[in-house]
This record gives C-alpha cells, sequence and structure tokens, in this order.
C-alpha cells in the first residue's frame, strides 16, 4: 500500500512540473528568454542540434549539464522566487548569455 502511494505522490508531482524547451546551438541559445511561472517546479527540455558538445550551466541555479553533438537531456529545477536567472553555454562562453523569468503570470 505504502508503495503505491509513493508511486501516486511522484505520479503528481511530476505532472505539475512546467516545461519550457530549449536548442542550443554551437553557443546559440533558442530562445535566448525562458519564461516560466514562479513557484512551480520547471522542467527544461535540451537539444543540442549543434555540431559541437555543449553544456548548459546556471551558477546562481546551480545547474549544469552537457550534451554531445545530437543528444537531447532534461534539467529539472525547483520552484523558483521571482525574478530573473541567468544562464549559458560554459563551451561558447564568447555568445550571448541566457536567461530565465519567473513571474507570477507566466504562461
Amino acid at each position: 500500500m505504502l508503495l503505491v502511494l509513493i508511486i501516486a505522490t511522484s505520479s503528481v508531482f511530476a505532472a505539475e512540473k512546467y516545461t519550457v524547451e530549449l536548442e542550443m546551438k554551437d553557443g546559440e541559445l533558442i530562445p535566448q528568454t525562458l519564461e516560466v511561472p514562479a513557484k512551480t517546479p520547471i522542467r527544461i527540455k535540451i537539444k543540442n542540434t549543434g555540431t559541437s558538445p555543449v553544456e548548459f550551466e546556471s551558477t546562481q541555479l546551480r545547474k549544469e549539464k552537457v550534451l554531445a553533438p545530437g543528444a537531447n537531456s532534461v534539467v529539472v529545477i525547483a520552484p523558483l522566487k521571482p525574478g530573473r536567472y541567468t544562464f549559458f553555454d560554459d563551451f561558447h562562453l564568447s555568445h550571448p548569455q541566457g536567461e530565465i523569468i519567473a513571474s507570477e503570470k507566466a504562461d
């Protein structure tokens, strides 16, 4: 019975994540700005469409993920307070940073 409750609870939390998609292409971040709701777990689906490895990194959020060319992955972020959080491709530091904007009214 406890196992069923744990599985059901896990499913509920998984369903509550807000999902956004990010394409990383040889240093380019598409889109450069991700708008998300505050106070909600976030799932970022990342796809590397470039010809070189990329690394999603955010020192503010303490997240990093390396992807080989053609790879896909997911980064899960705990609920954020309203605000702006930067991220970047650590393998292409000469390119502009991206930004996650967490607000009360994000769609």
